[in-house]
This record gives C-alpha cells, structure tokens and sequence, in this order.
C-alpha cells in the first residue's frame, strides 16, 4: 500500500517531489497501487520506488527517471514515457499499450509478459531488456 505522506507530497508537484526526494536521499519510495492517473509528473525522479500496480495511465512522464523501479503490474497505458529513464526497471506484466516509449531507456529492463501493443518504441533503447 502507498505510503501516504509520499502520495501527498508527489501530488503537490513536481518540484516539490524533486526538492522533498534531495532531502531525503535513500529513503524508500513506496507508492504501490497508488493512482497518479493523467498526472504530469514529467522530469520526477522516482529511481528505484516501488510502484507496482500503480495507475499511471495517460500520465505524462517526459523525461522522468524511473531506473530500477518497480512498475510490476502496473497500468500505463497511453502514458508518454518519451525520454524516459528506466534502465533496470521491473515492468513484468506492465500494461504499455498505447504508451509513448519514443527514445526512452529501457536498458536491462524487464518486460516479460508487459503489454506493448501499440506502443511507440522508436529510438528507444532496450539492449539487455529481457522480453
């Protein structure tokens, strides 16, 4: 379950996300099953959060930085990832459908079982992805 103070803070925005996560470097993000649908969270650092069945659909996520998350299960679909970081992501049964992934990274990241129907994957970039 989402931990509810981080669910408040990143619904402020943005910058108030970013500057919070600086202060509290190596802090455990959990927003498992959080629903952040249609939200611009373009260019949040999220490294390594736990989001696992999350509802991220039609959320704009330009640019942001997802490397070693865990997407497990959760819903993207028609989210714009473009230039999105997710290098070692866990996106195992991640529904992508319709996503925008155009020159994202998704090196070494897992996409067993993720629905990409659809999906735009131009440039992106998913050398050592397991599929």
């Amino acid at each position: 379950m989402a931990n509810d103070n981080q669910l408040t803070i990143l619904r402020s925005g943005v910058d108030a996300w970013n500057a919070w996560r600086y202060e509290n470097d190596g802090e455990h993000i959990d927003l498992d099953g959080a629903n952040l649908s249609g939200m611009n969270l373009a260019g949040a650092h999220l490294e390594d959060a736990n989001l696992s069945k999350a509802n991220l659909s039609k959320a704009n996520l330009n640019y942001v930085y997802l490397e070693n998350a865990n997407l497990e299960s959760a819903n993207l679909d028609g989210a714009n990832l473009k230039d999105a970081h997710l290098a070692g992501a866990n996106l195992r049964g991640t529904n992508l459908s319709g996503a925008n992934l155009f020159d994202a990274d998704l090196q070494d990241a897992d996409l067993r079982g993720a629905n990409l129907k659809y999906a735009n994957l131009e440039d992106a970039n998913y050398k050592g992805a397991k599929r």
